[in-house]
C-alpha cells in the first residue's frame, strides 16, 4: 500500500466520523423531535451548507469517476453534454422555491413522500412513491458503492470486494450515528475538498501533458472526433445532447434526494445565497473533472476501465502525498452522495411506510431502533448488489436519475403550481412514467435510442399527458393551498 496516498484519505474519514459523533449528540439533544432532526436536520441549513450539500449530493461518483471516465473515452462532446448540470441547484431552488418549503412546514413534511401524501391524500400515491424511491435509488446507491470501491481498489491494491467492504462500513456507520445533519455538515466539508482538489489536479494534468496546445494536438492526432461535439464515433447527435438537458438539467427537480434539501433550509436568505454559491461551485467542479478526463488520454493511453481514470492520472501527475489529498475529492463526492441516498431511502421506509401503514403509534425509542436497523440493512443489501459492477458506473447512476424523474417531476411541479392537479392525475402520471421509462430503457438496449433522444425524454412527455388527462377527465376539483403561514419564512 502507498501510505503517502492513503493517509490523507484516512484523515478525511476520521474527520467525517467526528462530525457524525457531534451530529449524534445534536440528534439526542434536539427539541424538534427525532424524526425532524434525524431525517431533516431540524430545517436549520444555512445558505453555504445548503449549497454545498446540494452540490455534494448531486456531484457523485458519476461526476468524479464515471463522468471523467466517459469523457476519456468519448472526448469533448461529453463535456458539452455534462455541463447541462451547472444549472441544477439554481433551477431546483427556483422552481420549488419558498412555496415548497412553506408547504412542507405547514404539512409537517419530513420527506418528499410526506409532502405528496398530504397534497394528494392518497395511499396509492404514497406506495408508488416509496416503491419508486426504493427501486431506483438502489441502482444509484449501488453506483456509489462501486465508485467508492473502485477508488479504494486503485489506491490500495486491495481486491475489489475487500475495497467494497471497507467503503461500505465507513459510510453506513456514520450515517447510522449522525443522520441528516451529519450528512449535510460533512457535505459542506467535502464540497470544499472537491473544489480545491479538482483545481489542483486540472493544473497538474495540463502541466504533465505539456500544455493545452500539445494535449489538443495529441487528441487530434489520435482521433479528430475527440475535439468535436459529437463524440469519438459521432454518436452524440444534436437530439441526444439536447435531450440530456432534461435528464441532468431541468428534470433534476424531480429527484427526491435533491428536492428534500429544498425543504431543509432555514429562511429565504439561505435559499438565495445557496442559489449563487451552488451554481458557481457546480460549474467549477463539472468543467474541471470532465476536462481532466479528456486531457488524461494522451498522458495515460489505454486505460480499459474508465472509472479508474481519475485515481490513475492523479497518482501519475502528482506527488503521492498530494495525490492523496486530491483523491479525497472523489471520495468526498461518493461518500456525500451515498450517505444522502441512504438516509433518503431509510426515511422512506421508516416514515412513509412503517409509520403510515405498519405501526402509526410507534414510540420514539421504537422509531430510533427501526431507523438505525433499516439504514444498516439497506447498506448491507446495496453492498451485495455492488458485487458485479458495470465498466462505467455513470450509466447505472443515470438510469436511476431518469426513473425518479419520470415518476416524480409532474406530481411535484404541478402539485405545487396547478390547483386542478389531483390524486388521479398523480397516480396515472407515476404509473405511465415508470412503466414507459423501464420499457423504453430495455428497448433502447437492443435497438438504440428511440427517436434519437435520451431514454427519459419520451416518458416525461407521456407522464405529463397522463397527469393532465387524469386530473381533468377523471375528477376535476380545485385544491386550496392555504398559503398564509405566519412566521415561517421571511419574505
Amino acid at each position: 500500500m502507498n501510505w503517502s496516498v492513503i493517509t490523507p484519505l484516512i484523515v478525511m474519514i476520521v474527520i467525517i466520523f467526528i462530525i457524525g459523533y457531534w451530529s449524534s449528540r445534536k440528534v439526542v439533544s434536539s427539541d424538534k423531535g427525532f424524526l425532524q432532526e434525524y431525517f431533516l436536520g431540524g430545517r436549520e441549513l444555512g445558505g453555504f451548507v445548503l449549497a454545498m450539500t446540494m452540490v455534494a449530493t448531486y456531484g457523485s461518483a458519476s461526476s468524479f469517476l464515471g463522468g471523467p471516465g466517459t469523457a476519456y473515452t468519448v472526448g469533448f462532446g461529453w463535456i458539452l453534454l455534462a455541463m447541462a448540470q451547472v444549472v441544477t441547484g439554481y433551477f431546483v431552488l427556483m422552481v420549488l422555491g419558498k412555496k415548497f418549503a412553506i408547504l412542507a412546514r405547514k404539512y409537517n413534511s419530513i420527506t418528499l413522500v410526506d409532502f405528496l401524501k398530504t397534497r394528494y391524500n392518497s395511499p396509492v400515491v404514497v406506495i408508488l412513491s416509496a416503491l419508486s424511491i426504493i427501486i431506483f435509488l438502489f441502482s444509484a446507491m449501488a453506483a456509489q458503492w462501486i465508485g467508492g470501491a473502485r477508488l479504494v481498489e486503485s489506491l490500495t491494491g486491495m481486491s475489489y470486494n475487500t475495497a467494497l467492504f471497507v467503503f461500505a462500513i465507513s459510510v453506513v456507520v456514520y450515517v447510522i450515528v449522525g443522520g441528516f445533519r451529519a450528512v449535510a455538515v460533512t457535505d459542506a466539508v467535502q464540497g470544499g475538498v472537491m473544489v480545491i482538489g479538482t483545481l489542483i489536479l486540472l493544473i497538474a494534468v495540463i502541466i504533465a501533458g505539456g500544455g493545452i496546445p500539445n494535449i489538443m494536438a495529441d487528441l487530434v492526432a489520435e482521433n479528430p472526433n475527440f475535439v468535436t461535439p459529437f463524440g469519438e464515433d459521432g454518436s452524440l447527435t444534436k437530439a441526444y445532447v439536447s435531450s440530456f438537458w432534461i435528464l441532468v438539467g431541468v428534470g433534476v427537480v424531480g429527484l427526491p434526494q435533491i428536492a428534500v434539501r429544498a425543504m431543509s433550509y432555514k429562511n429565504s436568505t439561505s435559499m438565495h445565497r445557496a442559489l449563487i454559491i451552488g451554481t458557481i461551485v457546480t460549474g467549477i467542479i463539472m468543467l474541471n473533472m470532465h476536462l481532466i478526463g479528456v486531457f488524461a488520454r494522451p498522458i495515460l493511453p489505454g486505460i480499459e476501465i474508465g472509472d479508474k481514470v481519475i485515481p490513475l492520472i492523479s497518482m501519475e501527475v502528482l506527488p503521492a502525498w498530494l495525490a492523496g489529498i486530491v483523491l479525497a475529492a472523489p471520495m468526498a463526492a461518493i461518500m456525500s452522495t451515498v450517505d444522502s441516498l441512504l438516509i433518503l431511502v431509510s426515511s422512506t421506509v421508516v416514515k412513509d411506510v412503517y409509520l403510515n401503514y405498519v405501526k402509526p403509534d410507534a414510540s420514539v425509542q421504537n422509531i430510533k431502533r427501526v431507523s438505525f436497523a433499516v439504514t444498516a440493512i439497506l447498506g448491507i443489501i446495496v453492498y451485495f448488489l455492488a458485487f458485479n459492477p458495470p465498466e462505467l458506473l455513470i450509466f447505472l447512476n443515470l438510469f436511476a436519475f431518469g426513473g425518479l424523474e419520470a415518476a416524480f417531476i409532474w406530481p411535484m411541479i404541478l402539485g405545487l403550481y396547478w390547483k386542478y392537479s389531483n390524486k388521479y392525475g398523480a397516480i396515472l402520471s407515476m404509473i405511465v412514467g415508470i412503466v414507459s421509462y423501464i420499457s423504453i430503457h430495455f428497448y433502447n438496449q437492443v435497438n438504440g435510442e428511440l427517436f434519437g433522444v435520451h431514454t427519459v425524454t419520451v416518458p416525461i412527455v407521456l407522464s405529463f399527458v397522463a397527469f393532465i388527462a387524469g386530473s381533468l377527465l377523471i375528477k376535476r376539483e380545485a385544491f386550496d393551498y392555504e398559503m398564509k403561514i405566519e412566521g415561517e419564512l421571511s419574505r
